[in-house]
Parts: C-alpha cells; sequence; structure tokens
C-alpha cells in the first residue's frame, strides 16, 4: 500500500531521523594489566643497612640494631664472646667480623667498668692495642689514645700451662677524663692460634 505524505510530512520525518542520536554500546572493560614474568612482584621489606661497627644496644624495637644477647655473651666457634661493659658488636678490635677476629676474641672478657664510657671507635682502639700486645716482646708496652680516651698494655710475663700452651699476662690501663682503672689478666693460646682468657681481675 502506497503511503502518501505531504511535503511537510516528508521534512519532518528526514529531519528527525538526522537528528537522532544513534545509542552508544557501553566502551569494552579495560584489559588487566598482564606481567611478562607472571604476577606483579611483592614489594621488599625495608631493611635498613647496617654497618658492621654499629652499636647493637639500642633495643629490639629499632630496626637500625639488634637487640643484646643474652648475658651479654654468645659463643662463635666455640669461643666465648664476652663484653660486660661498651658497646657490643661483632669482631674485635679493627677486625669487623667475628671470622677475622676470631683468634683474639676470647680478649673481650678482659675489659674494665671505664670501657662503658667509650665510643665504639675508642673501644676498638683499645682492643687493638690488645692484640698489638699479644704479638709485642714481653715488657713492650703498647699506648693507645683516641680522643680524651688513652691507655696502655703490656704482656708482663709468659710461659707454659700445665697443658703445654703457651700463655702471657696483660696488664692495662683504660683512663678517660683523669679517671684511670687498671685491669690483669691471663690468657692462653690454643694449638689453633685461638687466645683464651684464663683468669681476670681489676684494680
Amino acid at each position: 500500500m502506497l503511503l502518501k505524505y505531504s511535503s511537510k510530512a516528508l521534512a519532518f520525518l528526514l529531519a528527525t531521523s538526522v537528528m537522532t542520536t544513534p545509542v552508544l554500546a557501553d566502551p569494552p572493560p579495560p584489559k588487566p594489566q598482564v606481567h611478562a614474568k607472571g604476577p606483579p612482584p611483592k614489594a621488599k621489606p625495608f631493611k635498613p643497612h647496617v654497618h658492621p661497627g654499629t652499636p647493637l644496644h639500642a633495643g629490639p624495637r629499632s630496626p637500625y640494631v639488634r637487640p643484646l644477647p643474652p648475658n651479654r655473651h654468645r659463643v662463635y666457634r666455640g669461643v666465648r664472646i664476652y663484653r660486660p661493659y661498651g658497646h657490643v658488636y661483632p669482631g674485635f678490635g679493627f677486625y669487623y667480623t667475628d671470622n677475622d677476629a676470631w683468634f683474639w676474641l676470647a680478649f673481650t672478657a678482659f675489659t674494665v667498668i671505664l670501657i662503658a664510657e667509650l665510643s665504639e671507635q675508642q673501644q676498638r682502639t683499645h682492643e687493638a692495642a690488645i692484640i698489638q700486645a699479644s704479638r709485642a716482646p714481653i715488657g713492650e708496652t703498647i699506648y693507645w689514645q683516641d680522643g680524651r680516651a688513652s691507655g696502655r698494655v703490656v704482656a708482663t710475663r709468659e710461659g707454659t700451662s700445665s697443658l703445654g700452651r703457651y700463655c702471657r699476662e696483660f696488664q692495662q690501663t683504660v683512663t678517660i677524663g683523669g679517671k684511670s682503672e687498671t685491669a690483669y689478666g691471663t690468657a692462653c693460646r690454643q694449638p689453633d692460634g685461638q687466645w683464651e682468657i684464663i683468669s681476670t681481675s681489676n684494680n
């Protein structure tokens, strides 16, 4: 059936068909990001760098240091490392790892109360003097100074123990700000070269 439209009706139909906005489909959802090597990497936990010489007595809540070992001593390769005073750190003297300082670690027990007033650097300087005294001729005094702290270490006698080990008696004095303290100790060297403290006393 042929429909007849007036010219005005045709014009209206043409206008509305042109002006009508087509309905657009929803945009596709974004594609998930795909990593080349499986799932996205997990964030690594923050582990602050701790220099080997960092004092380790700030407590377990600090992320920068480790807590003190129980009773301020521990055992490394059969050597009892015991620092009753001062800073607690690996190594001895200017050896910053226990493995490097293994021969002298027993000397951590040969100390004085005044050590607690030393900085770690001063404590290591003092320990380095003990190492030097373990090698120096009997009677030769090893002097050390670091800032306002100073001291001396001397091996006063040597001999052989009942077990056949080479032993030395040491005397040391530490002075800080006019205060001085003296300590004595005997150490014997084991067959593997490691020193062992036999006795200590303070004066």
